[in-house]
């Protein structure tokens, strides 16, 4: 279950880890049966004045941001605490040792980032195991999907050797990879936002209907392929979805048992080709 302390937005953030830990309070040992984690970055003062130490990765934030979220979750500890953006202006000095108190308080399991580079990486765990003791990053949560494959030219290569998991999220880009031409023409939901954005542009609209004609060549549905695709990628322990109904979960654990042949993935390749191995893709 991931989530953000800032999650709610404006006048309503903090109200997802609310609604979480009003569900762990209904008893019945959710709270055991959940992998929790959330995030810290954001700013999170009432008045959205960002002073020092209201936000970002100073030492003072991350300790009082870790209290605050556990009210709101009605928990006693985060299973995975994650740093939500890259922090320019605090060492990772500063920032282990305030993850050290908090995994000592038992507070905090363990650590992950998100919407880090390779080099951010690759810096925090060398910091980490330099300082002896602390346990570093052990995943990163990125931008992954078909339609957006940069991760693959150096953050998912750093996360995999230095141990991480890779979180992808926006696993459909915004809706764009589930069937949103489909959709249209059938007149259900149209699509919206980033993925109706996309659409305007007529060559990104001749890609997304290669896309769909040819999962629906193979029988599959195109949100269904989407997932089981990024379950197929080195280093991608599983996407994060976020299904609106019982029915959008339903398909997202359908995509858990799907198989792609091989000659779909090339198929998929040939239409989303990725950036191509790092540093051959960009060195020569």
């Amino acid at each position: 279950m991931d989530t953000a302390n800032v999650y709610g937005w404006g006048e309503n953030k903090g109200r997802t880890e609310e609604i979480i830990g009003n569900w762990f309070a209904k008893g019945g040992d959710r709270r055991d049966k959940v992998v929790l984690a959330t995030k810290v970055y954001a700013n999170m003062a009432a008045d959205g004045e960002a002073w020092p130490n209201h936000d970002k990765l100073s030492a003072l934030n991350i300790r009082r941001a870790v209290d605050a979220s556990l009210k709101r979750l009605r928990t006693d500890h985060i299973d995975v605490y994650q740093f939500h953006h890259v922090d320019r202006r605090t060492p990772f000095e500063e920032i282990w040792q305030a993850i050290d108190v908090l995994v000592q308080q038992g507070k905090i399991l363990y650590v992950g980032s998100s919407n880090f580079p390779g080099y951010k990486i690759a810096q925090a765990n060398e910091i980490a195991a330099r300082r002896g003791g602390t346990i570093g990053l052990v995943s990163e949560q990125c931008l992954y999907n078909l339609a957006e494959r940069r991760a693959e030219m150096e953050v998912i290569p750093a996360a995999q050797e230095y141990g991480l998991g890779v979180i992808p999220w926006s696993p459909l880009h915004g809706g764009l990879l589930g069937g949103v031409i489909k959709k249209e023409v059938e007149g259900g939901r149209r699509a919206s936002g980033r993925a109706a954005d996309a659409l305007a542009n007529t060559t990104i609209r001749a890609q997304i209907q290669a896309y769909e004609d040819l999962l629906d060549k193979h029988g599959l549905e195109p949100g269904e392929a989407a997932l089981a695709w990024l379950l197929t990628r080195p280093g991608v322990t599983g996407p994060i979805v976020g299904p609106r109904t019982a029915e959008q979960l339903d398909s997202a654990l359908r995509a858990a048992e799907l198989e792609l042949s091989g000659e779909l993935l090339s198929g998929l390749d040939e239409i989303f080709p990725g950036p191509g191995p790092s540093p051959e893709a960009f060195a020569w």
